[in-house]
C-alpha cells in the first residue's frame, strides 16, 4: 500500500482515507464535515489532525493518490521501453487499470475537484500534465521513428487517448461484464490499430 506523507502508511490513516471517500462519494465535499469522518471512522479527532492538517488536505490526498501512481507508471514505461509501440500499449494498459484500483478516489475526483484550494490545484495539474506530455511524447516517438502513421497529429492522437480512456469512469462497473484487464487489451487493440502504420 502507499502512502504519500512521510512515506509511511497506517491503518489510522488508510481508514480515514477510505471512509472519507464513502461520504463525500454520498454527500459531497461541503456535505462532510470533519467530525462526521471521525465518527464514522471510529476515531478521535487529534488522530485525523496527526495524519491530515485540514479536510482541504484530505480531499488534496485522495485526488493526489491515483495521479502519482498513474505518472509514475508512465514514467516507468517510459525508461523501461525505447520502442514508442511497447511503450504506448504499457502506458494504456496501467492507465485504465487505475479505474479499477482507485475507482472510488476517481468519483470522488470528477465530483468534487472544484473545490480544490489554489496551491493543491495547481500540484495536480502540474501532474495531470506531465502524463499527457509522456503520451505525447511517446505519439511523436512513434510518428518520427515511421512505427505510427506519418499522417497522425500527435496533439489530437494525445487527446483522442485521454479522452477515450478517461471516459472510463462514467461507465466502468466491477460487477459487468467485461473485467478491467479485458477492457484494457480493448482499448490497446483499438488505438494501435489506429496509430500504428500497416507496414
Amino acid at each position: 500500500m502507499e502512502y504519500l506523507k512521510g512515506g509511511i502508511q497506517t491503518d489510522l490513516r488508510q481508514s480515514i482515507i477510505e471512509t472519507s471517500l464513502l461520504l463525500f462519494e454520498k454527500h459531497g465535499f461541503h456535505g462532510v464535515s470533519v467530525k462526521q469522518i471521525v465518527e464514522a471512522a471510529g476515531i478521535s479527532k487529534g488522530g485525523f489532525y496527526h495524519h491530515f492538517s485540514s479536510k482541504d488536505e484530505l480531499l488534496f490526498i485522495i485526488h493526489d493518490i491515483f495521479i502519482s501512481y498513474v505518472l509514475e507508471k508512465a514514467m516507468i514505461a517510459s525508461k523501461q521501453h525505447q520502442s514508442p509501440t511497447k511503450r504506448l500499449r504499457r502506458i494504456i494498459k496501467d492507465f485504465v487499470s487505475v479505474f479499477d484500483i482507485y475507482k472510488a478516489h476517481l468519483t470522488v475526483f470528477y465530483q468534487e475537484s472544484i473545490y480544490l484550494q489554489p496551491a493543491h490545484e495547481i500540484i495536480v495539474k502540474k501532474k495531470r500534465t506531465n502524463f499527457k506530455e509522456i503520451i505525447k511524447q511517446t505519439v511523436k516517438d512513434g510518428v518520427d521513428s515511421g512505427e505510427f502513421r506519418q499522417e497522425l497529429s500527435v496533439e489530437i492522437t494525445t487527446m483522442a487517448i485521454l479522452g477515450m480512456v478517461n471516459w472510463t469512469y462514467k461507465w466502468y462497473q466491477r460487477s459487468g461484464q467485461n473485467n478491467i484487464a479485458e477492457i484494457a487489451d480493448y482499448y490497446i487493440d483499438l488505438i494501435m490499430h489506429a496509430v500504428l502504420t500497416n507496414d
